[in-house]
């Protein structure tokens, strides 16, 4: 079992944005002395209470300036939104900067309120992500290439530089729609799975239907050897749940309130209510923000509790999902003081991640 963090970096009126970055490369520093494996950096724009974080591989540069060993992911980089060309030119030179320790995550974005910033259409989302995937792909290859496609026409073109990994930095797809989940499967690529965005117990089905497209794959797909699945849950240990509870609870309270403003901002922004069932959740979580329970999140989208309860409920999650990779969201909705997050890291590496580490 491998060990992330993940960072989205949410900003209140009354935080500094300097500051959460700063706390953020402070933690991921302190991370890697405590043995975590990789720290994962969303890509999310226009919405200060939700995201300030919209150039993650720029973040990732700068922490591998102050780190040595733990990889550095993008979670994800949301390739409808870019032109491939420039997100291959930015990935390899990142990848060369952290000294070949960059994680390539790669999703298509459901959040309304982005796609109209960009000005780019949510219908041809789908079509737009696996178009761009395999242009990245190709301008990762040792020779020049050209690609004829619906929506990108590109002539002959070396791309430079090169990763420093070969062939390229892993690639890793968010599977948070059946319908990735299967493109992701049949296509043999490892995948995220996030609880916020399928609670339990969605996520295992969605797991499962990862696992059965990997079987269906057509003969001669390369890839991952097997599947490989990384969960991503909110997590924070403490003496006991109720002092968890005081902890986190309102930090919980204000990441909601941030995807129910988000989302009603995209909605305005757009004239129209996401319907596809792809931004389900969006519509999910805009109806439940008024309602929802620190009870009910810790049930189905959190690990929450005294070391061993957390022990437990992993072990019971991997039994499962078989996850390679148990990843943490210590600190959902920003509001989490900085010296309480590093504290329960410290907790987190010395009385869980040897306990798990085997599975």
């Amino acid at each position: 079992m491998k060990f992330g963090l993940f960072y989205q970096l949410p900003c209140a009126d009354t935080q500094s944005e300097p500051v959460r970055y700063q706390e953020t490369i402070e933690q991921i520093q302190h991370a890697e002395t405590l043995g975590f494996d990789c720290a994962w950096m969303a890509e999310l724009h226009f919405y200060k209470a939700f995201s300030i974080m919209s150039s993650p591989l720029i973040l990732a540069t700068a922490i591998a300036q102050r780190t040595k060993s733990i990889r550095l992911g993008i979670a994800v980089n949301l390739l409808p939104l870019h032109h491939p060309i420039r997100s291959a030119e930015d990935g390899a030179t990142v990848d060369i900067l952290t000294n070949g320790r960059l994680e390539f995550g790669v999703g298509r974005g459901a959040i309304p309120l982005h796609f109209a910033g960009f000005d780019v259409s949510r219908d041809d989302s789908r079509e737009r992500f696996e178009e761009s995937l395999d242009v990245i792909k190709k301008a990762w290859g040792p020779t020049a290439f050209s690609h004829e496609g619906t929506y990108y026409h590109i002539p002959e073109t070396n791309v430079v530089p090169k990763p420093l990994q070969k062939p390229h930095p892993p690639i890793r797809v968010a599977a948070n729609s059946p319908d990735t989940a299967v493109f992701a499967g049949k296509s043999h690529y490892p995948v995220f799975v996030a609880s916020v965005t399928n609670p339990l117990p969605r996520m295992f089905e969605q797991v499962a239907t990862y696992r059965a497209a990997w079987q269906q794959a057509p003969a001669g797909v390369s890839g991952a050897p097997e599947p490989n699945v990384s969960t991503m849950f909110f997590f924070h240990p403490g003496e006991s749940l109720e002092q968890v509870r005081q902890d986190i609870e309102p930090s919980l309270k204000n990441y909601f309130r941030s995807v129910s403003g988000m989302v009603q901002a995209g909605v305005k922004s757009e004239g129209s209510q996401a319907s596809d069932e792809s931004y389900r959740y969006l519509n999910e979580v805009q109806k439940m923000v008024d309602t929802i329970t620190f009870d009910k999140i810790n049930e189905s989208m959190a690990i929450f509790g005294s070391s061993q309860e957390c022990i437990d409920k992993a072990k019971m999650l991997h039994k499962e999902l078989g996850m390679k990779e148990l990843i943490c969201w210590f600190n959902p909705g920003g509001l989490v003081p900085h010296e309480k997050v590093q504290k329960a890291m410290s907790r987190f590496a010395a009385e869980i991640m040897p306990e798990l580490r085997a599975l």
